[in-house]
């Protein structure tokens, strides 16, 4: 199979699993996630970012051979650099948060609480798309290493799984405010149009500009580490003596790990 056939089924994949995802609010009667499996969705989506952040893209920008400067303090930038842009895009565009229930960026009357749900949830798939580009586009620069390929395809995979509950935790919010679970898939299902559209910006600048190689797949770690800490964890944690949100992120984490060692 041609080595660009991987690539778009990889992409397809993170797409087609955050659809499968939003889905479900037809098969859950309540209009809202309980607290203990939105714990559940979280810290397992949370263990499979921050395992894929590491093997996936620190480990290998790490070990890329670089000339000009040493390749953990490109890491280090980078990482920083992703965060920081995650960051300034939370605080200039408006969307809202339903567990913490208030608006974060600019103020924007205009647009229904409905439609900020859908932005905060859709800023937050960017770095899920450019992590897996990125990945395949370093893969297809580097013709031949089917190791890359592979590792590519399993971070499409680890990412695609965690796709699946993120995109009820994503739709049955939108399904108690708008009364409508047919709007809601649609709301889910589009939140997801953002990862493939990442995943082929970043797919082609890894491919054709390979000294950015370790700059973006650090960055790309950077974007995920921020989500990862600005929204999973502190969502995931629940009350008191309530490990759930624990025990799932470890899970995830440990999967996210044997994918990616599959490809080793």
């Amino acid at each position: 199979m041609h080595d660009y056939i991987y690539a778009l089924i990889g992409i397809s994949i993170i797409f087609i699993c955050i659809t499968l995802g939003s889905l479900l609010v037809f098969f859950f009667k309540n209009k809202e996630i309980s607290p203990s499996l939105n714990r559940i969705f979280l810290g397992f989506a949370s263990g499979v970012m921050l395992s894929a952040s590491f093997f996936s893209l620190i480990k290998p920008a790490l070990e890329t051979n670089v000339s000009y400067m040493p390749s953990w303090s490109i890491v280090a930038v980078s990482i920083v650099l992703g965060g920081g842009f995650l960051w300034l895009i939370d605080k200039l565009i408006p969307h809202f948060h339903v567990n913490e229930n208030k608006e974060e960026g600019l103020n924007a009357r205009r647009l229904s609480k409905t439609s900020k749900m859908f932005l905060a949830v859709t800023i937050h798939n960017i770095p899920e798309g450019l992590s897996v580009g990125i990945a395949f586009g370093v893969a297809l620069a580097n013709q031949g290493n089917h190791a890359l390929l592979l590792g590519a395809l399993l971070l499409s995979i680890g990412i695609g799984i965690q796709n699946i509950p993120e995109g009820a935790v994503v739709a049955l919010p939108i399904k108690g405010e708008t009364g409508s679970s047919t709007k809601a898939f649609l709301f889910g299902m589009f939140s997801g149009v953002v990862e493939p559209i990442a995943a082929i910006i970043g797919l082609f600048l890894a491919m054709q500009i390979q000294p950015l190689m370790p700059w973006a797949l650090a960055f790309a770690a950077g974007c995920m580490i921020y989500v990862v800490g600005e929204e999973m964890i502190p969502e995931m944690k629940g009350e008191e003596h309530d490990h759930l949100g624990i025990w799932a992120f470890i899970f995830g984490f440990v999967v996210m790990m044997i994918l990616d060692c599959l490809s080793f």
